[in-house]
């Protein structure tokens, strides 16, 4: 075999191998940009999440039940006129204070409810400082377990409307009631509180964003 043939067969091959590398090096970048692209999409739809959980968290309202008077049997306080001054949303925040050595939280059924019955509750709280989210519409029934308390009105019946329902029509000077102190700083109203949520989701928002930069 001549030189020459020799060489030509050594050219086409070196051609082969040079051709198998760029195209292997073609299907890696293509594999690359396509799990590259892949991970851009996660993470966008990531973002959305957050961005969707932080929205509907920039739209709850902190109630603090019985507004400056707290969670109490003192001074005659009228939960359910309390109650019905207020438009409860899903998402919101139901804060009980109280002096936990008097007091306590049960969350009961309405049968249970409007007998006072505080044999089973479904859910009991005693910290002194509950702060309970309303994940879903209809009534939400609470009162003090303490033998006495719920008959003497400690109870509330939180009542987040559904969409066939009306909101009740707060009082024309925006007032709560006398029976019950309206609170200064403690519990913001739900215009406050959306407020004050929007820009903890903003905070948040910034900050969960800068993991994905």
């Amino acid at each position: 075999m001549s030189p020459f043939h020799t060489s030509q067969i050594h050219s086409r091959k070196e051609r082969q191998i040079l051709f198998s590398l760029l195209r292997g090096h073609r299907i890696h970048l293509v594999n690359r940009r396509f799990n590259m692209a892949s991970a851009e999409r996660v993470e966008a739809g990531a973002l959305l999440l957050i961005m969707a959980a932080l929205l509907q968290l920039s739209h709850a309202a902190v109630y603090k039940v019985g507004d400056s008077a707290g969670w109490t049997t003192i001074g005659n306080i009228d939960y359910k006129q309390w109650a019905a001054t207020k438009t409860f949303q899903v998402g919101d925040i139901i804060l009980f204070e109280y002096n936990a050595q008097f007091h306590n939280v049960m969350r009961v059924t309405h049968p249970m409810y409007k007998a006072c019955n505080t044999s089973a509750p479904l859910v009991t709280y005693t910290s002194g400082n509950d702060s309970i989210n309303i994940t879903t519409k209809g009534h939400h029934f609470f009162f003090c377990g303490v033998p006495g308390h719920c008959q003497a009105g400690q109870k509330v019946d939180i009542n987040v409307l559904r969409t066939s329902e009306t909101a009740p029509t707060p009082s024309p000077s925006g007032v709560t009631p006398s029976s019950v102190p309206s609170l200064v700083v403690p519990a913001p109203s739900p215009s406050n509180a959306l407020s004050f949520k929007a820009s903890i989701a903003i905070g948040a928002f910034a900050v969960l964003l800068s993991g994905f930069i």
